[in-house]
């Protein structure tokens, strides 16, 4: 049976999974960290059990090398599953690339072209391309990106009030992220629903340590909370979301924070790590309940934070889309965190949209569940995502375009 592999390729690891194509059954999982250490690791999972190996893994063709090493060793075998393709999550599509892409030499040109865009993840996303090719001669490589299922958005959307041509030069403008979940969870939700994807208004919540929001129009982005970079929008792990740009300023001119600086910090020491001192959430919430003093006001204002941008994302979007079918919520803390999502939606009776405490109270699944109650005009759904399967999905589809 056929299937294809996803990989999903950071600077100093990758994670991977091999899905059979006809029952888009998960036959193997897998991470390979410490790419460029003395002692490289890989962790390789199926039905059977989880095994580990050490090694040098200097780079990634040889990360590539240790993954094919352990299906040897555990399975399943690579032969009696031929792989159809390998999916590649890739961050940044810029503009230039709408959907899913059987890759080319001029497509590997592009990724690193735009790697300017997304310095810390288009590099590491071609190394694995590269490393598959190797790997895997004569396999299509198909890229996935990111920022794909936004490119629906209209100008309205993605343009932002600076010097029209200077913003055009520089490639300044909303891109958007996240959006290979995005478009999973739109299907999974339309499957539920019993509906089109086209008939629908959505507002998708993807909450994890990393976090947005989207406004979705007949199954089609029509808005999103990241920018330019993923940086903008929702308050984060680590991230600070929306900002006035002035404070960068005001920052440089009082304490002299240079642009490397002021990137660490709102990227890597804001957000409710900022707030708090802890980037977890449900570290942030063990304190606001249990801790004492100074650790739990500020546990309890991060929270409030937390929830206050959200609200505030749920109800402009409400107001962008006229009316709303279902607000939906996925990713870690979106799927597995009762008190955020009542918070969330806290007070929003008189759009429509309520959640119902017990089926909210119950424990997550690997299912789509419904938390509102019958009077509740909007559905209020958790959705789980899966990006591997969606990338494997369109994957398979490119592939079969050709």
């Amino acid at each position: 049976m056929s299937a294809i592999l996803v990989v999903n390729s950071g600077s100093s690891s990758f994670k991977y999974q091999l899905i059979e194509v006809e029952s888009e059954q998960v036959l193997a999982s897998g991470l390979v960290e410490r790419i460029g250490e003395s002692l490289g690791q890989t962790r390789h999972t199926t039905p059977e059990g989880s095994y580990t190996s050490e090694t040098p893994i200097p780079d990634h063709t040889a990360g590539f090398a240790a993954m094919i090493d352990a299906f040897g060793a555990h399975g399943p075998s690579l032969a009696e599953h031929p792989l159809t393709a390998v999916g590649h999550r890739v961050v940044h599509g810029g503009k230039r690339f709408h959907e899913a892409t059987v890759v080319t030499e001029l497509v590997k040109i592009n990724i690193e072209d735009l790697s300017e865009l997304a310095p810390l993840h288009n590099p590491a996303n071609l190394a694995g391309i590269t490393a598959a090719e190797k790997a895997f001669p004569g396999v299509p490589q198909v890229a996935v990106f990111d920022t794909a299922f936004h490119q629906t958005l209209p100008p309205a959307a993605y343009t932002y009030a600076i010097d029209a041509r200077l913003a055009e030069k520089q490639r300044v403008r909303r891109y958007g992220f996240h959006g290979t979940s995005f478009e999973y969870v739109t299907g999974a939700t339309a499957a539920f629903l019993g509906r089109p994807a086209s008939s629908l208004n959505l507002i998708v919540l993807h909450l994890g340590n990393g976090a947005s929001a989207c406004a979705i129009e007949g199954g089609r982005s029509a808005d999103t909370s990241m920018g330019m970079t993923p940086l903008e929008g929702l308050v984060m792990g680590t991230r600070s979301g929306d900002l006035d740009p002035g404070i960068v300023f005001h920052l440089h001119r009082k304490t002299g924070m240079g642009f490397a600086e002021l990137d660490e910090l709102l990227n890597r020491r804001s957000g409710l790590l900022g707030l708090s001192g802890l980037g977890d959430m449900r570290d942030v919430q063990k304190a606001a309940t249990s801790g004492t003093g100074d650790e739990a006001e500020a546990a309890a204002l991060a929270l409030d934070v937390y929830l206050h941008r959200i609200k505030g994302y749920v109800g402009a979007y409400y107001a962008q889309l006229g009316h709303v079918d279902a607000v939906v919520f996925t990713a870690g803390v979106g799927e597995n965190n009762a008190f955020v999502r009542a918070g969330a939606l806290a007070g929003l009776s008189e759009l429509g949209i309520e959640v119902d405490e017990e089926r909210n109270a119950a424990p997550s699944s690997d299912g789509v569940r419904r938390i509102s109650p019958p009077s509740s005009r909007v559905q209020v759904l958790v959705v789980p995502t899966n990006e591997e399967l969606e990338i494997a999905r369109q994957s398979f589809a490119a592939v079969s375009a050709r």
